[in-house]
């Protein structure tokens, strides 16, 4: 909802002079083939920023952000001719009756005018980013759990959901970042419910678009990098460099006299690229995991289906034990970013461990999914080569000793990263006694070949095709065939959706949740409880 204590109409001079100060504004032309002009910018009056000419309104100004697969520039005149009275572009337009921004980045300045518009929120709240290719949801729900028992109310973005006021709204958006626009109204409605403090789940994807360009953080967390997204980065060290310009703007100083704080995770080989890059900014740089020197390091754990038990010793600090209600244990190493972030921070750790304690874990990680059957049944989001092995490995670590085994149902995405694929296989078949391959957001390729290429990594470390290797198309059969394959012991995991309810198939969206699907089809069996 609007803030009433922000104006309803700024004046586009004042937007323009935070673009020259910022060096994002290289000139204006004016109309109608008009060579440079100088229009009186300072006299008009906006009524809002959009980026998107169908929701244009009368006194809007419409930035042109060239994306992936549409060009904002392709539709300036729409925006014009539903009202807009300015337009900022990163080539003039000719014939175009409305004074024309020419910038140097069209989602730069948006960026720019959606935190202008909205106040720039963000630097009214201790914020702090999340990023990595895996743990990011976990940790940002961890985060502002202890945030929180430390005294801070903070709100959260993220891919699972908004959280704003004690409540969390479901994240409507296919990104996890929501674009710039969506982010700064959000961050300011965040502080007129209170809000001190947010944390922002933030992905490469956004930080590549510039969606999170004008968001001022005071803290970054790195959780862990390895093949993803090279659909969208195209090299590996693009993605790794969109996730590193995080770090690069971290401040010597933070807001409330705290530093500017990077949290790195020691164990990743590529810690130390993130930490050189924050250590040049000026920010604090703290490490964390199981590594000799790590600030914070994990002395010891005990790991089971119910969570971990685990001894901390924290740098100047001493030992402190925890508890985490959730399997894995490598949540206890996303447990363990959020106490250097509190540390860091100067906060009691004391009721940040209380949190972990009474931590209710989240949608869609590591979800165990019971109506009585003799066998386990966890639903995760895993969907990268790394993820699928640290979570099957988890899973099989935990029911093998009793003579169990892991049953893993998954399959990948389409329009997406190719390469990871028979990774994804590979990954599964190390701790799978059965592997099923099945739908997962195909999209607009041929399913057949995205099972076939997932299938080809599980065969080359030594799955047999209609042996312990099966490929069935439809999900809801793919699940209903491990559940008829599973023995007292076994777990079936169901990776690739998590807390997902549709599925991008090749009938276009349908809903779909492996959560749901799970419930009706252990329901329907004999152990169904009575």
């Amino acid at each position: 909802m609007p803030d009433a204590s922000l104006p309803a109409v700024r004046l586009l001079g004042d937007l323009v002079d935070r673009w020259r100060a910022e060096a994002r504004l290289i000139g204006h032309a004016h109309e109608a083939g008009a060579g440079p002009g100088e229009p009186d910018l300072a006299a008009i009056e906006l009524t809002g920023v959009r980026d998107d000419s169908r929701s244009v309104e009368p006194g809007n100004l419409f930035v042109a952000v060239r994306g992936l697969r549409v060009d904002g520039h392709d539709f300036v005149a729409q925006a014009v001719d539903q009202g807009a009275v300015a337009v900022a572009l990163e080539e003039p337009i000719r014939h175009l009756a409305v004074p024309q921004l020419i910038v140097g980045r069209g989602a730069s300045a948006l960026a720019s005018a959606a935190a202008w518009w909205h106040g720039d929120a963000s630097r009214e709240l201790l914020t702090v980013g999340v990023t990595g290719t895996n743990g990011k949801t976990t940790t940002s729900f961890l985060a502002r759990a202890a945030l929180e028992a430390a005294g801070l109310q903070t709100g959260l973005v993220g891919t699972i959901g908004i959280g704003i006021g004690g409540e969390l709204r479901r994240n409507e958006e296919p990104n996890t970042t929501p674009g710039a626009l969506d982010l700064q109204r959000l961050l300011r409605e965040m502080r007129g419910a209170g809000e001190e403090a947010v944390v922002i789940e933030t992905s490469s994807h956004g930080l590549a678009a510039d969606r999170v360009g004008s968001v001022a953080y005071d803290a970054a967390i790195f959780t862990n990098l390895s093949h993803e997204h090279l659909d969208f980065h195209g090299t590996f060290e693009a993605y790794r460099d969109a996730k590193l310009s995080l770090f690069t703007r971290l401040p010597r100083a933070a807001k409330e006299r705290r530093p500017g704080l990077a949290v790195i995770n020691a164990d990743d080989g590529h810690g130390s690229m993130f930490a050189d890059a924050a250590l040049e900014s000026g920010a604090r740089v703290l490490t964390y995991g199981g590594a000799a020197g790590a600030d914070v390091r994990l002395v010891s754990i005990q790991a089971d289906a119910s969570g971990s038990r685990f001894e901390v010793s924290i740098e100047g600090g001493g030992t402190l034990a925890a508890t985490l209600p959730i399997a894995g244990r490598y949540n206890a190493n996303n447990a363990l970013a959020v106490l250097a972030l509190a540390h860091g921070w100067g906060l009691d750790l004391g009721p940040v461990v209380e949190a972990f304690a009474a931590f209710p874990g989240v949608p869609g990680r590591m979800e165990v999914i019971s109506r009585g059957q003799p066998f386990a049944v966890v639903v995760d989001y895993a969907h990268t080569p790394k993820s699928i092995d640290a979570v099957a490995g988890e899973l099989r670590a935990l029911v093998e000793p009793s003579g169990g085994s892991v049953i893993s149902v998954f399959g990948a995405s389409g329009e997406r990263d190719v390469g990871k694929r028979p990774l994804m296989g590979e990954a599964a078949a190390r701790h799978s006694r059965l592997v099923i391959v099945t739908e997962d957001d195909s999209r607009g390729e041929d399913p057949e070949l995205i099972y076939e290429e997932v299938a080809a990594g599980a065969e080359g470390a030594g799955m047999r095709r209609r042996e312990n290797l099966l490929v069935i198309a439809d999900r809801r059969q793919a699940i209903a065939q491990a559940f008829a394959q599973a023995k007292p012991g076994d777990v079936v995991l169901i990776a690739g959706k998590g807390h997902e309810t549709w599925n991008m198939g090749p009938k276009g969206p349908e809903p779909w949740s492996d959560r749901q699907a799970a419930i009706d089809l252990l329901g329907h069996n004999r152990w169904r409880p009575g």
